[in-house]
């Protein structure tokens, strides 16, 4: 087991619909490996699911329901897993939205809004995880998404997973002294419950078209990259970004 004894946090662990998430996949497979689990999301009833298929398999996990915006709530997050399992040694931020109008139609509010989800929320739960993982060192991994590098009709969107790239290498950089390590997954077209819908119609075209692997990813296989810069085999690799994309970077 890769993560045995380790005390793993997934922000965004459960799904927004029925199905599998990157972050359900994520927590799962990080239970699997031997690490407990904290399971954060906005609705407790969406990290429960995750716990319980945790449960039945074996694992260790708790839930916790927590907006990651805010840091007041990012706190009480880290002061939780620290009370039931004493300490914190991987972070996972997977927290992330899609919505508003294309290009200048975007509202402000939304706009407001997917820049602090997807970007503010890494820096709130960040403030209060990392006075722990110095105790002992740590892994950080944050989700970003391919939207970062290539026009995308969502503009907050694409610039807040721009961010998240980088704050991954600022993060690293500024952390490296005390043993922590943080990278990030780029994830292409994976079918997750969040993509599904935006997809829609055009979803077979677009994979044929624009993914060489000529498919579209699955979250377990986002989670497979997200275990591995999370575990000790990746020890030497920091500010770094995958991209988990059937090859769609290479085009």
């Amino acid at each position: 087991m890769r993560l045995r004894d380790k005390v793993a946090i997934v922000v965004g662990a459960g799904s927004i619909r029925p199905g599998m998430g990157n972050g359900k996949a994520t927590a799962i497979l990080f239970a699997k490996e031997g690490a407990k689990v904290a399971c954060v999301d906005l609705r407790l009833e969406a990290a429960e699911e995750t716990v319980e298929t945790i449960k039945r398999q074996g694992g260790q996990a708790i839930a916790l329901s927590a907006d990651a915006t805010k840091e007041v709530e990012a706190k009480k997050i880290v002061e939780g897993v620290v009370s039931d399992f004493g300490k914190i040694d991987i972070l996972f931020n997977n927290v992330g939205i899609g919505l508003g109008d294309r290009g200048l139609k975007i509202t402000e509010k939304d706009w407001d809004t997917v820049m602090n989800t997807n970007l503010k929320s890494i820096m709130a739960i960040c403030k209060y995880v990392v006075p722990e993982m110095i105790k002992g060192g740590g892994a950080i991994v944050n989700n970003a998404s391919m939207a970062a590098f290539y026009g995308h009709y969502n503009y907050p969107y694409a610039a807040s997973k721009a961010g998240v790239v980088a704050l991954t290498r600022s993060l690293a950089v500024g952390l490296a002294k005390y043993n922590i390590r943080v990278n990030c997954v780029a994830p292409g077209l994976i079918a997750t419950p969040m993509v599904e819908p935006l997809m829609g119609q055009r979803r077979d075209s677009t994979v044929e078209q624009r993914v060489p692997l000529k498919r579209h990813g699955k979250p377990e296989e986002v989670a497979y990259a997200v275990l591995f810069l999370a575990s000790d085999e990746a020890s030497y690799i920091t500010g770094q970004t995958i991209c988990v994309d059937g090859g769609l970077s290479a085009m």
